[in-house]
């Protein structure tokens, strides 16, 4: 038992009533709306051999960075194994295996060749830009999907997705005017597509184009929110436009609606909020108790010791609210999971253990010790995973714990670093202004 899709690809274990809602599930996660996992079990229940219903189930559980979560995806991988499936499907299953076991980057070699193979193949495309997301693999971003994108055209559906994934990829690699025009096109043909429309913010906070940015974000949201689970993710693209223009209040107002107001514990969600918190506390902004509720979302994850990325996120709302005995297990956790052969091994050992300990060192008043611990990780932060616009807080730390350690010399070069690369941010001459004073004095 087998159909084909509308691009020839074989489906084993399909009937033409289970593969309908595998498809929808497919075009929800390509514009990042509805409920996939709800469409992929109604086709696993019509359908109970359909190995690629459970292979989509997985990615969607084994790319949501949670612990609880991976253990869906592990269980969707045992499904599969005995199923019929084509060669492709195979590779799909031993690359959901991977993902399963926390081989990051065996994952996305398999899926990169599933794509050289078949390029028409959305799903492998798809899971494994993610996974270069969340690898930090900036040059995968874009190759990947240039690889396959002369195969595609414009009458095929998901072809907008096709467009946001390269447009995303481009941005990543400086590549900003082509990024902005793929990603454009991308939602013009599909506006509810969530990732191209953030692509186009990535670029324009890449190149400080703060109004350009919220007139973006501000020009049809009812688009990109509509039932969208990246949604929380786009409005914190648009908070981060007014946080570089000193817009303190209209970045708590979004805190407090959209981002954060419904108190998601979604890693993925609390990530963003973590993020706009801690940019306000390196201003000096008062948060009022925002930091407690957060850090109490984070508590039930502190030992969970499986995504380094999550866990600097996690950091930043203990240190915030001042609650050390979760800070001192998330630090034991990373401990335990450099001893580990996963990817997340290196992802800690790299990049995560040394920058959850210099937040923390940052919440003590030891400005020294967080410098000395963020410099020798600035260039190879990538490797934890996120883009470029969320790895900034890293920079946005090492400046401010530069000005607060009063060293002069190396804030004034940090800022002018800032200034060259950032020319329009009031941000950038704020931090050259305070450099410049401290130099001074």
């Amino acid at each position: 038992m087998a159909i084909k899709d509308a691009f020839g690809l074989t489906f084993s274990g399909a009937t033409e009533a289970g593969f309908m809602p595998y498809n929808q599930a497919l075009r929800e996660l390509q514009c990042f709306v509805g409920d996939p996992v709800g469409s992929v079990d109604r086709a696993i229940a019509q359908d109970p051999g359909f190995v690629m219903a459970y292979v989509l189930k997985g990615y969607l559980f084994g790319l949501a960075t949670e612990r609880e979560a991976t253990a869906v995806a592990s269980a969707c991988h045992a499904a599969a194994l005995p199923l019929a499936a084509t060669m492709r499907e195979k590779a799909h299953v031993a690359a959901l295996g991977h993902l399963a076991d926390g081989r990051w980057h065996d994952a996305a070699g398999v899926l990169e060749d599933i794509a050289i193979e078949t390029p028409l193949d959305a799903l492998a495309l798809q899971a494994g830009h993610q996974i270069d997301f969340f690898t930090g693999n900036a040059r995968m971003l874009r190759d990947r999907i240039a690889r396959a994108l002369s195969s595609w055209s414009s009458d095929m559906p998901g072809y907008h997705a096709i467009l946001g994934m390269q447009a995303f990829g481009l941005e990543e690699m400086g590549d900003y005017s082509r990024a902005e025009t793929f990603g454009r096109t991308a939602v013009e043909i599909e506006p509810r597509d969530g990732w191209a429309q953030h692509a186009v913010a990535h670029v324009m906070e890449m190149q400080s184009r703060q109004r350009d940015g919220i007139a973006w974000m501000r020009a049809n949201p009812d688009a990109w929110t509509k039932e969208s689970f990246l949604q929380v993710h786009n409005w914190w693209h648009l908070a981060l436009f007014h946080y570089d223009l000193g817009e303190a209040d209209e970045v708590l107002a979004l805190y407090d609606g959209p981002v954060y107001g419904t108190r998601s514990t979604l890693a993925l969600n609390m990530v963003d909020a973590s993020a706009i918190l801690w940019r306000l506390h390196l201003g000096g902004v008062d948060v009022g108790d925002r930091w407690a509720t957060l850090a109490a979302s984070w508590l039930p994850k502190a030992g969970a010791g499986n995504y380094a990325f999550n866990e600097v996120h996690a950091m930043m709302a203990f240190v915030g609210a001042g609650l050390e005995a979760p800070a001192h297990t998330l630090l034991e956790a990373q401990r335990e999971a450099m001893r580990g052969s996963d990817d997340n091994a290196a992802f800690t050992r790299d990049v995560g253990y040394p920058l959850a300990r210099a937040i923390e060192a940052f919440g003590k008043g030891d400005f020294g010790e967080t410098v000395c611990l963020i410099r020798p990780i600035r260039a190879i932060a990538h490797r934890f995973g996120g883009s470029h616009a969320q790895r900034d807080i890293i920079d946005l730390t090492l400046i401010e714990a530069a000005l607060r350690a009063g060293d002069g010399a190396l804030a004034k070069a940090l800022a002018a670093e800032r200034a060259l690369a950032r020319p329009d941010s009031p941000l950038s001459a704020l931090f050259s202004r305070r450099a410049i004073d401290l130099s001074e004095n």
